[in-house]
């Protein structure tokens, strides 16, 4: 059966057809220059199963029973972290030993694949609940509302930081070419604490913060660098402030110098980073910085608000 299942069909119906004539297996091997078994079995396959084809085997049995898939299926979609060498264990207990590989296809028949978790803040049920009250209020706020809002945050630049995901083209065995490696230092070499703020009509001012900035420093920055922001960006009478919920935004002492001061607060849900323009301007910022590859802390500070009066109001806009 071996060397006829590589026959044509056609070939195979010849055979049948002079065998009907009365041809034996000998005369028909000479016929068409055949082993005499093999046209043995072609004929015997024709007679057994009424056709000249060759039915697909079923194959090996499969070790994993189908009952076992169903629970394999069961155990992920529950807990989706459960890893391949978990089930393997599970299967073991079964008296199944498969490989992990046999595993995973066995649940991408199933449309499940391994992949990399996304990140996202914690959000507990209060913290859903802030977001989804936040979201229907503002949903349909006219662009004349967001842009009288300045948008604040702070952020850390490092010396030798944004050096993940970055790629170069090499030859093979050429990785430790010093044109191929990033330098490291150790606790990164330095870094500085910026405060900023933008608005939709461009970049406010930049501030760096000297040292761990507490209340009373963050309410220094903003008597001498809100108002002035206000008046550069042009906002009119009504502006409204954004910051987040950090600690020392929210403490007893800078509330009270809000209220001296009339600031018109924007309501801000926990845990939403996200929802911050400044997040994608930050970025922006840190990709020119770290493209001119400044030297020293001096060097960074001064690139950095060279690259932020850089910023153009559009890509705010956008």
């Amino acid at each position: 059966m071996g060397a006829s299942k590589h026959l044509s069909n056609d070939l195979k119906t010849k055979i049948i057809q002079h065998h009907g004539l009365g041809e034996g297996y000998k005369k028909l091997s000479q016929r068409f220059k055949l082993s005499v078994s093999t046209v043995r079995n072609i004929v015997r396959n024709w007679k057994t199963t009424g056709t000249v084809l060759v039915k697909a085997r079923s194959g090996r049995p499969r070790k994993i029973s189908e009952r076992q898939r169903r629970r394999m299926v069961r155990t992920v979609t529950v807990n989706p972290q459960t890893s391949s060498k978990d089930l393997q264990h599970q299967l073991a207990a079964d008296g199944v030993t498969v490989h992990r590989s046999t595993i995973q296809r066995t649940l991408h028949k199933e449309m499940l694949y391994g992949r990399v978790m996304r990140k996202k803040p914690f959000l507990c049920t209060r913290h859903k609940r802030g977001r989804l009250r936040y979201a229907k209020a503002h949903l349909d706020k006219p662009a004349s509302f967001w842009n009288k809002v300045l948008w604040t945050d702070e952020t850390k630049i490092e010396l030798f930081g944004h050096n993940q995901g970055r790629y170069a083209w090499r030859k093979k065995n050429t990785a430790f070419q010093e044109k191929h490696l990033l330098p490291t230092i150790k606790f990164g070499g330095g870094s500085i604490m910026l405060w900023g703020c933008v608005s939709s009509a461009g970049t406010g001012n930049l501030v760096k913060v000297e040292g761990r900035m507490d209340s009373s420093q963050y309410q220094q920055i903003l008597e001498n660098n809100v108002q002035e922001s206000v008046t550069k960006l042009k906002l009119r009478r009504g502006w409204i402030f954004q910051q987040d919920n950090d600690p020392k935004h929210c403490s007893k002492s800078t509330k009270a110098f809000m209220q001296r001061n009339k600031y018109n607060i924007l309501e801000w849900p926990s845990q939403s980073p996200d929802l911050n323009i400044i997040e994608n301007v930050w970025c922006a910022l840190k990709r020119a910085v770290h493209a001119r590859k400044p030297s020293n802390l001096t060097e960074l500070e001064m690139i950095c608000r060279e690259e932020w009066s850089k910023i153009p109001p559009t890509r705010i806009q956008t």
